[in-house]
């Protein structure tokens, strides 16, 4: 009997020091493995930190880079810059802050300023042929005597902007913020304002040259005194009854001036 406890009682010491000993092998897997995902976790870490840093040295260097033909500034900061008659043809300006700076004079065809900022940006007499101005932020943009035939001002923000004496021949404002905008003199048309706000734009002077659509536009009290609408399409009696018109404005068949013509000045 002794000897059958002591057996029993050696075998619980074995299996004791059985799991004393599988117990520091365990750990030691469980910490080598922690120490392999660290060192991999501080390896990315690293990686990601070396991209990040290449990257933003490309970026300094490309938003540096002087004006010329498909230059890349997208979403640089060149604001309140002396840009006058550059040559950026083609160039990449997507997204870029270009507020207050003077690129007046300047040859922008064919340029992409897809959500670009343009406040009080100066494009007067630039060319700007065949341009992207989509969803541009230009609020009070100096955009007089602008060459923008067949550019895209698609949900465009160019509110109080001066467009006269513009060329917006084939330019599409469809969608865009045109309130208080200047016209006078542009010359347009074809020219599409669908679904365009133009509340108080003034269109008076304009050289119409083609049809002019204003489907679903607002034009709550826009000045089309003495403008030439005999081609408009899109234009509906309840548009004209909001807008201020006179006995000069010429407007489609089936059309007739409001009784609340002339508005009075604003």
């Amino acid at each position: 009997m002794a000897r059958h406890l002591q057996d029993r009682t050696s075998m619980k010491y074995a299996g004791h020091r059985k799991e004393r000993d599988i117990q520091p092998s365990a750990w030691r897997r469980i910490l080598t493995s922690r120490s392999r995902l660290l060192i991999l976790v501080i390896a990315v870490a690293g990686a990601l930190l070396f991209i990040v840093s290449q990257t933003q040295t490309t970026v300094v260097g490309r938003c540096r880079a002087d004006a010329g033909p498909g230059i890349d500034w997208s979403e640089c900061h060149k604001r309140m810059l002396m840009l006058e008659g550059s040559n950026l043809e083609a160039g990449n300006l997507a997204g870029t802050d270009l507020s207050r700076t003077d690129l007046s004079r300047s040859n922008l065809t064919r340029a992409d300023l897809r959500k670009a900022v343009l406040l009080r940006t100066s494009l007067a007499k630039a060319n700007a042929q065949g341009a992207n101005f989509d969803k541009v932020e230009g609020y009070r943009g100096e955009m007089q005597g602008l060459n923008g035939q067949g550019a895209s001002f698609v949900n465009a923000e160019l509110q109080r902007s001066n467009f006269a004496g513009a060329q917006l021949q084939n330019a599409n404002f469809t969608k865009a913020e045109l309130g208080r905008a200047n016209f006078n003199e542009a010359a347009l048309g074809p020219t599409a304002f669908v679904t365009a706000n133009l509340s108080r734009a003034n269109f008076g002077g304009a050289k119409i040259e083609g049809p002019l659509d204003f489907t679903n536009a607002f034009l709550f009290l826009t000045r089309i005194e003495g403008a030439d609408l005999s081609q408009a399409i899109g234009l509906s009696q309840e548009q004209l009854d909001l807008s201020c018109g006179d006995d000069r404005t010429v407007l489609p068949q089936g059309l007739t001036r409001p009784l609340n013509w002339p508005c009075p000045s604003d």
